[in-house]
């Protein structure tokens, strides 16, 4: 067979992970010919691509980013972009595209396989929002990451007897400012599946203040808002693909704990640190298993589908029951577990 690979989408670590387990297993068991595309669907749908073999391979398993570049190109952005897609993928003989990518990457693989298109979806993002997949990979990584400065801030905090408020990713969903909210020990977690009150979080800060712990941690994932009335965050505004800009609330609600409270804040945004470096071990695994199934997936001509984690097993899921849904943070962990230590 003649596979191709994309990474579309933001970065995030274990992308080489994966296109080295697709080209390791695909070309020693199958004897596959396979090439990557450049910079996500731009590279399909302007035909610049790069040959993949087990050599090109070497050192790929712990580096962060992709050795394919990405972007968020899509095909609705050229004119008959889903067509000329499909037909470019045909004339140059590809026989399954591997994709890897995030909500936006799979739903395009899905609009490409119900034109009759071959691929078949790797799940990635930080943000763990993917449906029908336990995990993504990339979020463990986050989450460590998170993790670390969160132990870190505890010291400053403590130092200075300040509120530490730090924002991490989460546009839609906040499994990273969960996981790293949990396991950092934070005093209060803000997610965007549960919009606070601003007030409700300051009384939870004075209660804590009055017991003599002056210093104090607050999660808050990019995308968490404040119930309707509660808090001014200013008006919307619209990044160039039209969805809300996001980042900023860690500083209002940091500002917002100062003005009403008096105590000290200070705001620690870690933006894009997330994304980049090394994968965590796990990651490595599940980025290998990932490949891996992807690769035979193609070979038992299994397209449509998306490799997804349930359980300790790799599986593999309709692409079309995929798309179009989000994975919301389980309210069992946020309200039976990360509730439990808040003051």
């Amino acid at each position: 067979m003649r596979l191709g690979i994309l990474t579309g989408g933001g970065d995030c670590p274990g992308l080489n992970a994966v296109i080295r387990a697709v080209v390791r297993k695909a070309q020693k068991d199958f004897d596959d010919e396979i090439i990557g595309f450049r910079d996500g669907w731009a590279g399909v749908l302007e035909s610049r691509f790069m040959p993949l073999d087990i050599t090109a391979m070497r050192g790929a398993l712990p580096r962060g980013g992709t050795i394919l570049g990405t972007s968020r190109s899509h095909p609705a952005y050229y004119e008959g972009g889903f067509e000329r897609a499909r037909m470019n993928l045909d004339q140059m003989g590809i026989d399954c595209l591997i994709a890897i990518g995030g909500d936006g990457t799979l739903a395009v693989s899905q609009r490409l396989i119900e034109l009759g298109g071959r691929v078949i979806g790797v799940p990635k993002t930080i943000d763990n929002d993917i449906a029908l997949t336990d995990f993504t990979f990339g979020f463990n990584t986050a989450v460590q990451i998170a993790t670390d400065l969160i132990d870190r801030l505890h010291t400053t905090a403590e130092s200075h007897n300040r509120v530490m408020v730090v924002e991490v990713m989460g546009r839609n969903v906040g499994h990273v400012a969960t996981h790293a909210g949990i396991a950092g020990g934070a005093t209060v977690i803000l997610v965007p599946e549960y919009p606070f009150d601003i007030e409700v979080v300051c009384e939870q800060l004075r209660r804590r203040h009055s017991g003599g712990r002056y210093a104090s941690i607050v999660v808050v994932a990019e995308g968490a808002r404040p119930r309707e009335g509660t808090m001014d965050t200013g008006p919307v505004q619209l990044d160039e693909w039209g969805n809300p800009k996001l980042g900023g609330m860690g500083e209002l609600v940091g500002r917002a704990i100062s003005d009403r409270t008096g105590f000290e804040s200070r705001v620690t945004v870690l933006g894009h640190v997330q994304r980049g470096g090394t994968p965590s071990a796990y990651d490595r695994v599940l980025c290998t298993r990932f490949g891996v199934e992807a690769a035979v997936a193609a070979h038992d001509h299994d397209f449509g589908k998306m490799v997804a984690l349930k359980g300790e097993h790799i599986v593999r899921v309709p692409l079309s029951e995929v798309v179009g849904r989000e994975k919301p943070v389980a309210a069992e962990l946020f309200e039976g577990v990360a509730e439990v230590f808040f003051p």
